[in-house]
């Protein structure tokens, strides 16, 4: 079966739920596809203590300011499930579930986007997948013969799993740090680090680092000097578990290690440690494999855009993968911005 619908969103989360707020509001015909069988994006898959990094108020989709969790200063992930759901709900966005996109094809004056629940051909797609569900690992020598666990920050569920185990947590971001501190109380706990960790300043949450992409961003389109954006200000938020953790001394970060061994791990100087399980808190790389039939992937495997819109396809938008495609653009803050300018581009685009 072949649906039309003049606007696809691909991907059901904070980006497509933002993305269809927008093009509801500007009167186009759309479709959300979403490949999760229930609301709430990647926030249904993190680990049971993570928090945001702000207040309530400063955490909102365009058109409806998340509610307070009164238990917390900074709501946890299971808020902002909640919060999805009910934002979905009472926009009436339609969005159709579980559906997995497998690609998208130019088709003539449409592009086609075939599923495992049939096609639909549109006049516009925005792909909003995130990055969640490709975990990066690097290639560390002798990571095939480590014979403990290893996992990736999306295979962490909660300290319980570790409970006097050796665990090895690599990662110098804030997953890493947050991973870390989690572990800090009941585990043999090694933190290691590419470069020392730099931490934010307390006082600094989320707004203010979506207010520093916002500038950055701003600066480098006027063809002024780079600001360096967030990276100027540090790698860590200090949320009060990774403070509470520091400021006691548990948070002691060891450089890289050179290889992983049978037992452990190996830095260049011969000094050991053995492990039981390895997190990998390494970060993530956006989720576009359905984008490969458009072949749109550039030498090093990027996708040009000018904000939003990709270069060589200006009929496909890419939304919420991080500040290539807008400042700040994967956070819950800072998607909205991006999200109305691609649907105001889209609807210009037709109505010509």
């Amino acid at each position: 079966m072949t649906r039309t619908s003049q606007v696809v969103v691909i991907g059901g989360g904070q980006s497509g739920l933002a993305a269809g707020y927008h093009l509801r509001r500007l009167g186009v015909d759309f479709v959300i596809l979403d490949a999760r069988s229930a609301a709430g994006g990647a926030w249904q898959h993190t680990w049971d203590s993570l928090r945001l990094f702000s207040p309530a108020a400063h955490s909102s989709l365009p058109g409806r300011l998340m509610p307070p969790q009164i238990s917390r200063t900074c709501p946890d992930a299971q808020h902002v499930v909640e919060y999805l759901a009910d934002y979905e709900k009472r926009y009436e966005l339609p969005v159709e579930r579980p559906v997995r996109v497998h690609g998208v094809h130019r088709d003539g004056r449409f592009l086609r986007v075939e599923s495992d629940s049939g096609m639909w051909r549109a006049r516009a797609v925005i792909s909003a997948t995130g990055t969640w569900w490709r975990p990066f690992l690097p290639a560390a020598p002798g990571r095939a013969d480590f014979e403990g666990r290893q996992l990736h920050t999306v295979g962490y569920g909660s300290p319980r799993d570790f409970t006097g185990r050796r665990v090895i947590v690599v990662g110098g971001g804030n997953s890493g740090a947050q991973i870390a501190a989690d572990l800090a109380y009941d585990t043999e706990l090694t933190w290691v680090t590419r470069r020392p960790p730099r931490y934010l300043a307390d006082d600094i949450d989320g707004r203010a680092l979506f207010d520093a992409a916002t500038a950055r961003r701003r600066a480098l389109d006027a063809g002024r000097t780079d600001t360096g954006g967030v990276a100027s200000l540090g790698d860590i938020v200090a949320v009060p578990p990774v403070r509470e953790a520091r400021d006691r001394g548990l948070l002691k970060a060891s450089p890289m290690f050179s290889r992983l061994t049978r037992d452990g791990v190996e830095w260049a100087d011969g000094t050991r440690a053995e492990a039981d399980a390895i997190i990998w808190c390494t970060g993530f790389r956006p989720s576009l494999f359905h984008l490969a039939p458009l072949q749109l992937r550039g030498r090093r495997g990027h996708i040009a855009t000018i904000g939003t819109r990709t270069v060589d396809e200006p009929r496909l938008h890419l939304l919420g993968y991080g500040d290539w495609t807008g400042p700040a653009s994967a956070t819950l803050i800072g998607v909205g911005r991006p999200a109305r300018e691609a649907a105001r581009e889209i609807s210009a685009l037709l109505s010509a």
